[in-house]
C-alpha cells in the first residue's frame, strides 16, 4: 500500500515560471551552470547550484555555499517570486517533447515506503553525491528537485488526470530545448481522495530517476526524526517531493558507451575477439547514422574506425536473470570486461557514457576525437526496470536515460515545521 499525499507546494508566481524552471542540478557541470544563471538570473540553478554565486576557486561543498542556497531561496519566496498554497493539492505535470507527451502527478511520497521497499530502487548511490544533497535539503529546509517515480497505470488515477486536463492550466510554457511544460492544480477534495485511495491499492512504486535526491531526502528525514523523538509521522520531513508517472506513458532512451582505447589490441585482434562472443555484421546500407541504432533487444551497434557493425548476441549469452539478461549487462560481461579490460565501469576512466538524447552522431564524434570505439544500446524497457526492482536487484551503472527531464523550481516542498497548510 503506497502512501501518496497532496501538499502545499511553494511554486513560481504565475508569469515567472518560465524564468525560474531549470533542468536538474546534476545535468550541468560548474561552468555550464554558471553560464545558465548568467543568461537567466532568476533560474532555479541559482539555488540548486549555489556555487554559481561564488568565484571558481570556492569549494562547492563549503558551508557558506549551502547557506547561500537557503538565503536566496527564502529571500525569493518572501519577495513574492513564489507563492504557497494554503490547502494541500495535487498537481498534474505534463511534458511534451517531439510531439510525445507524458503526464504525472506532483505529490509527496512516504519516507517509510522507501524504507519498507514499497518504493523500490534499481541502482546504487554514491556517498559523496548523497552528502551534497543531504546538506542542501537540510540547510534549505526544503526539497527543491522532484524524484521521478513510476507506477503501473491505474484507471481511477488516469480518469482524474484526464478530467483535470480539460480545465484551464496554471502554467503553459516551452523551454529552450523545445519541451512544453503544462501544470494544473487539483484542489477538489473529492478528486484528492480518489487519487489518494487509488495509490493505496498500488503495492509497488519505482524510482525511475533521482536515486540520489531520494536517498538524501530520506536521510534528512531520519536526521529530523532523531532530533524530534516524539514525531507523529505526519510531519512534512516524513515525505519527499515526487512526480509519479504511469508506466504506459514513459519512454526510456538508450544509454550508450564510448571507450578510449582497445586495451592494447589492434583493430583486427579486437574484432577477432568480439567474434567469439557475438555474430558481427558490418553495416553498409544506411548513410543516416540514426538508422544505425539497434532495432531490437539482443542487438548492439558498434562504431569502429568509421564503420558501423551489428553485434548480435549469441543464444548462449542470453539469460532469464533480470540483471544478467539486460543488453547492458551482456555487453559489460562479454566485451567490456574480458576484451577491453573495463572491470568497474563506475570508476574506470577509459569508459564514458552518452545519453541517447545526443544521438549517434555524438558517438561518431567521440570516436573521431578522443575514443576508439562506441556502442549504441537498445533502450532498457520499463518492464525490465520493474522486474529488476521487484527482484531486489540493481542494474549496471547508466542503464536508463529518461527524457524529458523534470524541471526544478516548479514545485518546492518545505520541511519547515512552522510552514504548514491551514487544512493540514
Amino acid at each position: 500500500m503506497a502512501i501518496i499525499k497532496p501538499f502545499c507546494a511553494i511554486r513560481p508566481k504565475e508569469g515567472l515560471e518560465q524564468k525560474i524552471a531549470a533542468l536538474p542540478y546534476d545535468v550541468y557541470n560548474r561552468a555550464e551552470a554558471k553560464k545558465e544563471v548568467e543568461k537567466e538570473p532568476m533560474s532555479f540553478l541559482n539555488i540548486d547550484r549555489p556555487e554559481t554565486w561564488f568565484d571558481d576557486d570556492t569549494d562547492i561543498y563549503a558551508d557558506t555555499v549551502y547557506k547561500k542556497a537557503a538565503q536566496i531561496l527564502w529571500e525569493r519566496i518572501h519577495s513574492g517570486q513564489f507563492v504557497q498554497e494554503t490547502t494541500p493539492c495535487y498537481y498534474i505535470y505534463e511534458l511534451t517533447m517531439n510531439q510525445r507527451s507524458q503526464t504525472g502527478i506532483a505529490a509527496c511520497a512516504s519516507v517509510d515506503d522507501y524504507l519498507n521497499n514499497i518504493i523500490k530502487k534499481h541502482e546504487n548511490t554514491r556517498e559523496d553525491k548523497e552528502i551534497d544533497r543531504v546538506r542542501h535539503v537540510d540547510t534549505c529546509e526544503a526539497q527543491t528537485g522532484p524524484i521521478f517515480l513510476a507506477y503501473k497505470a491505474n484507471q481511477a488515477i488516469n480518469k482524474q488526470v484526464e478530467l483535470t486536463k480539460k480545465e484551464k492550466c496554471l502554467y503553459d510554457f516551452t523551454t529552450s530545448d523545445q519541451v512544453t511544460h503544462r501544470v494544473w492544480v487539483i484542489n477538489s477534495q473529492e478528486s484528492i481522495e480518489i487519487i489518494t485511495s487509488a495509490f493505496k491499492k498500488i503495492n509497488s512504486i519505482y524510482i525511475a530517476d533521482g536515486h540520489h535526491r531520494c536517498a538524501s531526502a530520506v536521510k534528512v528525514s531520519l536526521m529530523r526524526r532523531e532530533q524530534n523523538p516524539d514525531f507523529k509521522g505526519d510531519e512534512e520531513f516524513n515525505f519527499f517531493l515526487s512526480v509519479l508517472f504511469p508506466d504506459e506513458e514513459l519512454m526510456i532512451m538508450d544509454y550508450n558507451r564510448v571507450v578510449k582505447d582497445l586495451n592494447g589490441l589492434s583493430e583486427e585482434e579486437f574484432l577477432k575477439e568480439v567474434n567469439k562472443k557475438f555474430l558481427v555484421e558490418k553495416q553498409t546500407d544506411n548513410l543516416n547514422s540514426e538508422l544505425r541504432k539497434p532495432e531490437k533487444k539482443g542487438v548492439i551497434s558498434m562504431y569502429l574506425n568509421n564503420s558501423w557493425y551489428s553485434l548480435i548476441v549469441k543464444e548462449e549469452l542470453l539469460s532469464q536473470d533480470p540483471v544478467e539478461g539486460l543488453d547492458v549487462s551482456i555487453l559489460q560481461n562479454n566485451l567490456l570486461a574480458p576484451i577491453l579490460g573495463i572491470l568497474d565501469p563506475k570508476s574506470d576512466k577509459r569508459i564514458d557514457f552518452v545519453g541517447g538524447i545526443r544521438g549517434l552522431a555524438e558517438l561518431e564524434r567521440r570516436v573521431k576525437t578522443d575514443c576508439k570505439v562506441a556502442f549504441s544500446m537498445y533502450p532498457t524497457l520499463i518492464e525490465e526496470l520493474f522486474e529488476v526492482s521487484d527482484a531486489g536487484l540493481l542494474m549496471p551503472p547508466k542503464s536508463t536515460w529518461f527524457e524529458p527531464k523534470l524541471r526544478s523550481g516548479l514545485f518546492i516542498h518545505s520541511i519547515k515545521q512552522e510552514l504548514c497548510c491551514k487544512d493540514k
